[in-house]
Parts: C-alpha cells; structure tokens; sequence
C-alpha cells in the first residue's frame, strides 16, 4: 500500500509524531497589525497556548517518557522565552515557523528578512540553528527552500506529495520532507477565528479526533508514517487533550511504534542511506519555472 516503505527502528510498524505549532497570539498581530493591541478576547484566546496548554503537554510527554516536535515563531520564542525553556529542557526539538506567522507567499520577495530574524531568535533563545522548518499556512516557496539549504537545515514539514517521509532536491542540494495534510490537522475542526479569516464548525472533540486515528489506523496497518499537526490553544485545552493523552496511553499498550522528533527521522533516514539499506524517493524542485495557466489565460 505505501511506495518504498521505510524500515523503522526496533521492527516498529509505524512512526509517529504529535508535532505542535505554537503560534500563541501571533495570529492576531499579523492579521490585524493596526488594531491587534485593542483585541483582547483574540490575544488572550492565544495566550493560553503558551501559558496554560504547554504545561500540560509537556507533562503529558514527560510521564510517557515521549520526545516530540514544536514549531515556533520566532516572535513567539521572544514573547515566551521561558515556555522553549521548558520545550528544551524535556528534551524536545524547535523548529522554525516563521517571525510573526507570516504567510511565505504573501512576503515572497522578502522572505530573507522575515527568515534570518527568526533564525536570530533561535540562536539567542534556544542556543542554536533549528534543523527543521514548517510553513505558516503551509505555503513553502523556492524562497524559503534555498534559505534553509543556505543555513543547513535538515528538512521541511510543510509538502503533501506522500505518505511517508521524502526527499525534496533543488539544484542547491537535498532536503527531507516530513508531509503533512489536513486529515491530521486540528485547524479544519477547531479553528473559529473570523478575525483572522476562519469560522470552522467547531467539532465535539471524540468526533473531531476520530478522524485521526482513522488515518492512524491506515498508516499503522500499512507500516507508515503518522503525523499529527496541533496547535495547543485549539487542541491543548481540556476535553481535546484527555482524548489524546488516552490515545497515547492505548497505544503504547497496544501497538508496535516508534514516537520520534522529526530530527530523531531524519536521523534514522540518514543511517539508512549510509547503511544502503534503504534509500527516500525523490520529489525534484521546482516542478514549474512559470505559471502553467499563463500560457492558456490572456
């Protein structure tokens, strides 16, 4: 069922990463950069991300002895510096999320500016160059490719073009790609935020989390890769994180998987390749040097 499978450690059946975006009160100032300052309720809706959803994650994995993926916007580890304190602490992995939220293709063109910024902000706060990248909204761009390949980075976790992890090549070289996709996204069911353009039906949360662990089940019965994308102001509150942390429970009970930071992947692939036991398939970049369209639309 899956194209060139990855043999995971220990005869493991799946690999498995709750990963977290940690945009805590960003969204608010980049969507709303004049009045952002007099929204209270959307700030404060944001704030509990960092100051009341961490904790409790980070003690979710601290009692399952987990080591997982956090990506943070570089404002965000400027506004929290002790919150990526405690990420680190316990072990976890940073990844780049961009300065303030902002969207790489609305900024295209200047990307370089809003990339080093926050790459500045991991080398103060975190002490280092963070090996992993995903992109707000998703919406990597060649811009923000050869940026990463500039500062060797390791991968990206923002494509879609299979179900386990790949490589991407562009004429600078190799990067992997961890994908990603809505299935296993908590923003389609939670996210209710008309300020920044989203009014989602907001899902009970056994409905909405059923979904997940659907794709879990296809990825675990195929031997591939299971990666959730959460947020914790939307998935670290209450009622929606008892529901994962029960999940996990089951699952290290019941199942043959291996939790891994996306860097702790990227490892593995790399001792794979050096083994020649396996090697990635390849997705080359660009796919298009111009609009396709263009050429059919006056």
């Amino acid at each position: 069922m899956i194209r060139n499978p990855i043999p995971w450690p220990n005869g493991a059946k799946c690999a498995v990463a709750i990963s977290f975006d940690m945009d805590a009160d960003s969204l608010i100032h980049i969507a709303r950069p004049d009045d952002s300052h007099r929204r209270l309720y959307q700030t404060s809706m944001g704030r509990y991300g960092p100051n009341v959803a961490l904790p409790r994650i980070l003690d979710t994995y601290r009692r399952y002895d987990l080591k997982q993926s956090f990506f943070i916007p570089g404002w965000c580890l400027e506004q929290y510096p002790e919150t990526a304190e405690a990420i680190l602490n316990d072990g976890h992995e940073i990844g780049h999320h961009g300065y303030l939220h902002e969207d790489p293709i609305t900024t295209y063109g200047s990307q370089r500016e809003w990339f080093e910024r926050t790459l500045d902000a991991h080398k103060r706060i975190c002490g280092k160059v963070p090996q992993g990248y995903r992109a707000p909204v998703y919406n990597i761009t060649d811009e923000v490719i050869d940026l990463m390949q500039e500062n060797g980075m390791r991968y990206d976790s923002s494509m879609m073009a299979d179900d386990i992890p790949y490589a991407i090549e562009t004429s600078k070289g190799q990067l992997y790609e961890m994908p990603v996709h809505w299935g296993t996204d908590d923003w389609p069911p939670f996210a209710h935020y008309e300020e920044i353009g989203y009014m989602m039906p907001v899902r009970p949360p056994a409905a909405a989390l059923a979904g997940f662990w659907e794709e879990f089940e296809a990825q675990y019965e195929a031997g591939g890769f299971f990666l959730l994308i959460l947020h914790p102001f939307l998935t670290g509150r209450l009622a929606r994180w008892r529901l994962i942390e029960k999940w996990i429970e089951d699952t290290l009970k019941t199942r043959n998987v291996w939790f891994s930071t996306l860097a702790g992947i990227a490892d593995h692939m790399d001792a794979l390749r050096k083994s020649g036991t396996w090697s990635p398939s390849v997705e080359k970049l660009p796919y298009f040097n111009k609009p396709p369209a263009k050429q059919w639309i006056s």
